[in-house]
């Protein structure tokens, strides 16, 4: 079990609130969808599809969702509308627990990999080195030394707020000019996390999609110079997305796993917008797990993202 790897009060409302505007948009829409209907005939199905499109949680998933429930109407001719809720919520997780690998404990680097080598990558914007700064904080609370690269060396804002966050978090930032070559940013860091004997290593990098055969390139030479200090590293490339941005997520998600083996995955800005059926889609499609959930500015406020507690977040409770 991980450190931290209960689900505490805190923990509930702090992404009951976070999902609180995509709970009272999807189901806002859904009591409008079945309204003055009495089972689940094919105008609902209909609505349905429409709403959890317009919810951002993509047609390839919508329809196997949709799918799900005209199954089990079909073998329920009793089913009424009321029930929707429910079973949404029973469709949805499994299909989530089906598309990918267990959830986590919460923010336990695995000890057999020491340093744990996190590679980040994502658009410029898209909360990606808000997202370093909280993982860092919360490896450091769970016990573990950890150390920051600044390899996007080609935006100075993004070398000073990782900086920033370093020293609000106290933990070490490697860091060289502007300019300089990313791939020895990360060769002085794992350097120097593997002579302290750091437990953990976030490596920031450029968040460029406008040349992607210049990123791929790019980030292959990275985790090409990576392998001479620790030879397994990256253990982690992390693909950071804005929730927010609904369906341009999606685009993202497409290019930069085109761009580089991305194996996890980590939605921002869920807090401020009514997109976040965006998680769902993004789970299911990329089959990649998702791994954390941002729900607010506050460093606490990046979670370990629990399929079950997301969607009994997102569904329990509502009457429709």
């Amino acid at each position: 079990m991980g450190f931290f790897s209960f689900f505490s009060k805190e923990k509930k409302e702090t992404l009951d609130k976070g999902l609180s505007k995509t709970k009272e948009s999807v189901f806002g829409k859904i009591a409008r969808a079945i309204a003055g209907k009495s089972k689940v005939d094919d105008e609902v199905l209909d609505n349905l599809e429409e709403v959890l499109i317009t919810s951002d949680v993509g047609v390839e998933t919508t329809l196997r969702i949709v799918e799900r429930i005209q199954k089990r109407a079909a073998t329920d001719k009793y089913m009424n509308a009321n029930e929707l809720n429910r079973i949404l919520h029973d469709e949805i997780a499994a299909l989530l627990t089906e598309n990918n690998t267990d959830d986590v404990d919460d923010f336990e680097a695995p000890i057999q990999n020491k340093p744990y080598v996190i590679m980040v990558v994502g658009v410029n914007g898209g909360g990606k080195t808000t997202t370093i700064g909280k993982l860092a904080y919360q490896f450091k609370k769970a016990g573990k030394s950890v150390y920051l690269g600044a390899a996007d060396t080609f935006r100075a804002a993004a070398v000073e707020q990782l900086v920033i966050w370093g020293e609000r978090v106290g933990v070490p930032v490697v860091k060289q000019k502007m300019g300089s070559d990313p791939a020895s940013v990360a060769y002085d860091t794992l350097s120097s996390a593997v002579a302290n004997q750091a437990d953990v290593v976030i490596i920031d990098t450029a968040g460029r999609l406008h040349n992607k055969i210049g990123l791929m390139n790019e980030l292959t030479k990275i985790k090409n110079v990576m392998k001479k200090v620790v030879p397994d590293a990256p253990h982690e490339v992390l693909l950071v997305l804005d929730g927010s941005t609904g369906q341009n997520a999606f685009e993202q998600a497409k290019q930069f796993t085109l761009a580089t083996e991305v194996n996890a995955l980590a939605v921002t800005k869920l807090d401020g917008t009514a997109k976040g059926g965006v998680v769902i889609g993004i789970s299911d499609q990329f089959k990649i797990p998702v791994k954390y959930i941002g729900l607010g500015e506050g460093m606490e406020d990046l979670q370990v993202f629990r399929r079950r507690e997301f969607v009994d977040s997102l569904f329990g409770n509502t009457k429709l």
